[in-house]
């Protein structure tokens, strides 16, 4: 009897993800019936996305796990009706864009790249950069896709600080913890990585406190989440020259609204929340994987800790 797999997302996105889910599942020995539509209490899977406009777990009685669509889970995990397993989506490709991301923004500001690509003036400025080994990183956030960005940093030769609620172990990299902790990897960083879940201990963790503990003239780079940011306290630093560039993928509101300061800020770059975006083969291939091991009566792989460990 094939399993009821329900695709519980927006329209767009069932119409990139049929086909490649059907071939994970197929590629996987996995006899399902996927649909977008099926009553509640004959599901097996949910493939979940949260803006899919389902918020009420408590019909789907025979259901064994929520597979989530995205790396983030603040939006579901708090939610008092799901009492089902959750798995949060980290796939290989999703893990490679943010590293791609993360490493040539880095790479970016490290040899004042935008100093050239703008200032075609006829002006010979021979501004030569330190090496990597000479220029600090802290990335706040150690979880996958975090410890995976610090490591390739690493390998570039990247001096790496990395900072977690939780103590962590990271061969080649200074990992820090708790509130001074983060202060240590705030006052080392000429460069500071946010990949931060948002908890109502990380919302607004950059303010106008903790931004002053960089050093001045520091750039942050934020792939994680909009509300990681004080917006007011981090164009104010930016304009006081506290703070030396931003650039940020995410933002409180999305898309960011045109009248935005963002927009026109001359220290600040604005990308479309394009860092890490899933792709729908590689995250079909988890999914797929995730239900086999459901079957298989295996542990979920991304399983979600529900105190949102990072």
């Amino acid at each position: 009897m094939p399993l009821n797999v329900l695709f519980a997302a927006r329209p767009e996105r069932w119409e990139t993800y049929e086909a490649p889910l059907k071939t994970a599942l197929a590629e996987a020995g996995i006899k399902a019936r996927l649909a977008t539509d099926m009553p509640a209490d004959e599901v097996d899977y949910i493939v979940y996305a949260p803006n899919s406009g389902v918020e009420d777990f408590t019909p789907f009685t025979r259901a064994k796990a929520v597979l989530n669509l995205w790396a983030g889970v603040e939006d579901v995990v708090g939610n008092p009706t799901l009492h089902l397993p959750l798995a949060r989506m980290v796939d290989h490709g999703l893990t490679q864009g943010m590293v791609e991301w993360v490493t040539g923004h880095v790479l970016r500001h490290h040899l004042g790249m935008d100093a050239h690509i703008l200032g075609q003036d006829g002006i010979w400025r021979k501004d030569v950069p330190p090496l990597a080994p000479d220029r600090r990183v802290s990335i706040l956030g150690l979880g996958a896709l975090g410890q995976a960005c610090a490591e390739a940093l690493g390998r570039l030769g990247f001096a790496v600080t990395g900072w977690s609620r939780s103590q962590k172990e990271i061969d080649g990299m200074t990992c820090l913890s708790g509130d001074k902790g983060l202060v240590s990897a705030l006052q080392s960083a000429d460069i500071l990585v946010l990949l931060l879940p948002l908890t109502r201990g990380t919302e607004n963790i950059l303010n106008a406190k903790t931004l002053a503990h960089l050093p001045r003239g520091a750039v942050i780079v934020n792939p994680g989440r909009g509300p990681l940011i004080d917006d007011d306290a981090l164009l104010a630093a930016l304009d006081k020259g506290e703070i030396g560039h931003a650039t940020l993928d995410v933002f409180r509101e999305e898309p960011l609204p045109a009248e935005h300061p963002f927009w026109a800020h001359p220290h600040v770059t604005v990308t479309p929340h394009i860092a890490s975006e899933t792709r729908p083969r590689s995250a079909s291939q988890v999914i797929a994987e995730n239900i086999r091991r459901g079957e298989a009566g295996e542990p979920f792989i991304n399983l979600v800790d529900r105190d949102l460990g990072y």
